[in-house]
């Protein structure tokens, strides 16, 4: 915390202290009372990382799944010597007037609606990547965050580590010249998800819960866990699960908002199972001058450049008028002439990829200042629309106009509808938040 709101946070506490929604009050020895929403593998990987920082407690955990709760409240009292309260629903949890802020590990369907209503709730939020399912609920968690004060960080870790943002500052000031392409690359092993039956809820699962906002479908357990990243009621296919990380970083490094024209083509190829989402695809943003070009390989796959993570081929490539710089988890690397003679590289910071992420989250919820976050909803919520526009164009099979400035589809309005989706009440994104 800077001296200064310490010192203002201190004289308070002296007297009465009055809590407001655009000031809550702070858990005990001024840290963050925090829980923890959706305890799968990330969720874990939030309690985690929460954990480690004492700017904050985590005070409770919420999951649909009786197993996923358990789970977690066993972690946070293995890591933190205490068991933290527990929640079904999510909307009992944010009743509670002592936790000031929520982190959401859910699946993609309800990040923005579980955002909204914590907003409305006067609480602060860490929400997954990608920030929304689709367009138009990404606009209403900006809404909602502004309209409430809240703090919205999305967990696009890559805005809060150090050698990612001194390779951005290189971009900016013309390290390889003018940039007219950003490349981002997805080339991540993923085995065939087989096919699994309808079946019964299984005890101790809430599905109407898990659901939400999607349409009821039967259970089935690729529908549940990990999988339902593949069903376009609940995911965005791995250009939004992987890739939303690799196209922020485009976006960021081309230092653009929307593109005028979407182009996105592909199939699931080989496999015969349940998937929806596709396992191929290659997707363009038009800028007119500039252009980001994506690509998404789930089969067996070369990689691109020097371009790695462990061993599967994530990251980005930046193309400029005088060489070109590739960035991964290795670190970056600036190439500079038709010769590609290595000018210049750099290796990430030692430490993990969350806690300054995290950090910075918190530091934000005490000085009430969103612009203070590395990765504000508002910027998640513009490269997540990439992911969308491009989901759009391989699901109708055609070029999409769009509009910058209205975040609209021009003269198509089948693909202007698919900005949004049907959602099924009482689990629905309002119009006004």
């Amino acid at each position: 915390m800077k001296p200064n709101h310490r010192r203002n946070f201190l004289r308070t506490a002296a007297g009465a202290i009055v809590a407001t929604p655009a000031f809550p009050v702070l858990g005990a020895n001024d840290r963050v009372n925090l829980a923890v929403v959706g305890i799968g593998g990330r969720g874990r990987d939030h309690i985690d990382g929460f954990a480690k920082l004492s700017q904050c407690r985590i005070a409770a955990v919420c999951d649909v799944d009786q197993a996923g709760r358990e789970r977690g409240m066993a972690q946070v009292e293995r890591l933190v010597g205490y068991k933290p309260g527990q929640y079904t629903d999510m909307r009992r949890l944010f009743e509670n007037k002592e936790i000031d802020a929520v982190s959401f590990a859910t699946p993609n369907h309800w990040h923005a609606l579980g955002t909204i209503w914590a907003c409305q709730a006067g609480k602060d939020v860490y929400v997954e990547k990608p920030p929304s399912h689709n367009i138009y609920e990404g606009r209403k968690m900006i809404e909602a965050a502004r309209k409430y004060k809240r703090m919205v960080q999305v967990g696009s870790q890559s805005r809060s580590m150090a050698y990612i943002r001194r390779a951005m500052d290189l971009l900016r000031q013309g390290v390889i010249g003018k940039i007219y392409e950003a490349r981002g690359l997805c080339f991540n092993p993923r085995p065939s998800i087989g096919h699994t039956p309808d079946e019964p809820v299984p005890p101790g699962i809430n599905w109407d819960l898990f659901l939400g906002p999607a349409p009821m479908r039967p259970f089935s357990r690729n529908r549940f866990h990990y999988n339902w990243h593949w069903f376009w009621d609940t995911g965005n296919g791995d250009i939004g699960n992987q890739g939303i990380h690799e196209m922020d970083k485009a976006r960021w490094g081309l230092d653009r908002g929307l593109p005028t024209h979407v182009s996105s083509t592909g199939g699931k190829y080989v496999y015969q199972d349940d998937q929806e989402t596709p396992n191929t695809q290659t997707a363009t943003f038009d800028y007119g001058d500039a252009r980001i070009t994506f690509e998404v390989r789930g089969l067996p796959t070369p990689g691109e450049g020097d371009v790695r993570r462990g061993d599967h081929f994530v990251g980005n490539v930046y193309f400029g008028s005088e060489g070109f710089m590739t960035l991964d988890g290795y670190g970056f690397r600036v190439y500079k002439g038709y010769k590609r003679e290595l000018t210049m590289q750099e290796k990430p910071d030692r430490g993990g990829e969350n806690g300054p992420h995290m950090a910075n989250f918190l530091d934000a919820c005490r000085s009430r200042n969103y612009r203070d976050l590395n990765a504000d909803v508002e910027i998640g919520v513009t490269s997540v629309a990439l992911v969308h526009l491009a989901n759009i164009s391989y699901r109708l099979g055609r070029q999409l106009t769009v509009d910058p400035a209205t975040w609209r589809i021009l003269r198509d309005a089948e693909a202007d509808r698919m900005l949004t989706r049907p959602y099924r009440a009482p689990y629905v994104v309002p119009e006004k938040v």
